[in-house]
């Protein structure tokens, strides 16, 4: 008979502690939950406080069985589940459906499966966290309730086998309400003015461009102010450098993760949490479902020693940086890799390219500020008040920037190259100046990433839930993920060269789209309906004030079922 048995929810998981803990451990796998709700009716019982009807899932008797053999016959039991709040809700299911000893039953805790932290968690046990576990179970009784109850209605009114849900139909709002301002907008115009100018003198010479800040609304506008420029001679009005700086990025959560494995990587949101649970179980990366962007002292020592090691001590800037969302949940570590020293690790190739991504944002978020010249060059014109003006940056110290850059969700920024060297009152040649009509643009459509963002910016879900959601969205249909065609457009083009002006025609592709959430039919007719009817349900402030609720009971502020009765009733009756 073995002493100690730990349980935890993952193989990979099991197979990682077990090389830790030596041979008077067994460690085992519950494969996830192993208890849910009941399938018959409701699995509710709403005139008893809401108490919930928990059924052992088919498919896990077996596992049940053989870990109740076990723990029957160890010393010690040890729930190693994941710490949160789920992890905590699978403990204690786990607890009740083994029937375990509360005197020889402890619930252990880590944020990265380490030797050092699992024998830490030995060292310092727990009982099982009851306020955690009533918050997991007030999500999963409000979402049952929610879905029972509003499904059967969107059956009779819309069609069969269609499902609702607390945040999900929050979530497929958001995308048909951008889809309709999509619909509403009405491209206007105007046309954007370039030169391209040249200077000589005793440094050599070189040629730059520079942009007319002002636009104008018609070709005459612009064909006109390209005949006073034809006129014209030019000089430097003015020319102003000043020092700037650029900091790195906080190290990821779940949600800036999932982001910027979209963007740098074009992972969907569910396959990092996939590649990311992977790195995690194997020990390489800590806990992947966070919101925290803190990181621990010895991370900070190791992030000191990498960097001085690795680009010189110049290089390095301990930071510590403040989690700003909404409810922060319990007191995580941001996602990081366990031993900074490996900036890279063996696994396929997913794995690989995003532990490397992890590694470069953690080491970046611990470097210098990058030290920026920025210059502006104002060009004045002999026969004009306008000016046209130049922007330039030159990088004097790279920092941080040797190591990592932030993606954008959409690249508009204009890009600042090296500006010559030249004097207020220095004459220039000008070689060129274009006027080109450019269109103005709608918002645009949502990518999984940029729906996680603004679902973490209204407060609505948390690190758990973004990936289910999205998953859910689209296998339901509300929603579809694809890539469309754009359209082709004419653009009226004026070139101002050597003197004379030059109108043509060009092409623009346009509204070309990839990887984007498209509303289907059914999403759109079931947000209106559920508008209408249901409008609480459906609103923001209503569903992130829910979670915050949540919080509340995660930190015995609240009893669970309290809250559910004040939401029920009135859900209930209408």
């Amino acid at each position: 008979m073995s002493k100690n048995l730990v349980i935890v929810e993952s193989p990979a998981k099991a197979k990682t502690i077990e090389g830790y803990l030596g041979k008077d451990f067994v460690v085992k796998s519950s494969f996830g939950h192993v208890r849910d709700l009941s399938t018959k009716e409701l699995g509710i019982e709403v005139n008893n406080d809401f108490k919930p009807v928990y059924e052992v899932m088919p498919d896990k008797k077996k596992v049940i069985s053989e870990l109740k053999n076990l723990a029957d016959s160890s010393d010690v039991i040890w729930l190693a589940t994941d710490e949160d709040r789920e992890g905590e809700a699978i403990s204690w299911h786990l607890a009740e459906v083994l029937n375990l000893d509360q005197t020889k039953t402890n619930r252990i805790v880590f944020h990265e499966i380490t030797k050092s932290a699992i024998t830490e968690a030995i060292k310092s046990p727990r009982k099982i966290d009851q306020n955690l576990v009533n918050a997991q179970q007030a999500r999963r009784v409000l979402d049952r309730l929610v879905g029972f109850e509003l499904s059967p209605i969107l059956w009779k009114k819309v069609k069969p086998s269609l499902s609702a849900g607390r945040v999900q139909s929050v979530a497929v709002r958001l995308i048909v309400e951008r889809e309709e301002d999509i619909r509403k907008f009405e491209a206007g115009f105007a046309y954007k003015v370039s030169g391209i100018f040249e200077v000589n003198n005793e440094k050599g010479s070189a040629s730059f461009k520079a942009d007319l800040p002002k636009r104008f609304g018609s070709l005459e506008e612009a064909r006109e102010f390209l005949n006073i420029c034809s006129k014209a001679t030019y000089k430097v009005a003015d020319v102003d450098k000043k020092p700037g700086k650029r900091s790195p990025a906080p190290p990821f959560t779940t949600s800036t993760l999932q982001q910027e494995a979209s963007r740098k990587l074009g992972f969907s949101v569910s396959r990092t949490m996939t590649v990311a649970q992977q790195l995690y179980e194997s020990g390489k990366i800590t806990y992947m479902r966070t919101d925290s962007v803190n990181l621990s002292q010895t991370a900070l020592g190791m992030a000191k020693e990498e960097i001085s090691k690795q680009y010189g001590p110049e290089y390095h800037k301990s930071r510590q940086y403040a989690t700003k969302s909404k409810g922060a949940q319990e007191a995580h570590e941001a996602i990081r890799p366990t031993y900074l020293n490996n900036s890279s690790v063996d696994g396929d190739a997913a794995q690989k390219r995003l532990y490397e991504l992890i590694w470069k944002r953690t080491i970046a978020s611990q470097m210098a500020d990058a030290v920026l010249e920025k210059t502006n060059i104002n060009i004045e014109l002999s026969n004009s008040p306008e000016q046209f003006v130049a922007l330039g940056e030159v990088i004097k110290f790279d920092g941080f920037l040797k190591v990592y850059m932030e993606s954008t969700d959409e690249d508009t920024e204009q890009t600042e190259g090296l500006l010559p060297p030249v004097v207020n009152g220095e004459k220039l040649g000008m070689q060129q100046i274009e006027a080109i009509q450019k269109f103005t643009t709608s918002q645009p459509r949502y990518t999984e990433a940029s729906l996680v963002k603004k679902l973490e910016e209204l407060g609505i879900g948390r690190p758990s839930t973004y990936a289910p959601t999205i998953s859910t969205i689209i296998k339901r249909e509300y929603v579809v993920k694809e890539d469309r065609d754009g359209n082709t457009r004419d653009i009226s083009q004026l070139l101002l060269k050597d003197g004379k002006i030059k109108e043509s025609t060009k092409h623009e592709k346009y509204g070309y789209e990839k990887s984007k959430l498209f509303p289907t039919d059914t999403g759109e007719l079931v947000t209106r309906f559920l508008q209408q009817y249901f409008d609480d349900i459906m609103d923001y402030n209503f569903t992130a004030s829910v979670e915050k609720e949540f919080d509340e009971i995660a930190d015995g502020l609240k009893a669970w079922n309290h809250m559910i009765s004040e939401f029920y009733t009135p859900f209930h009756k209408k």
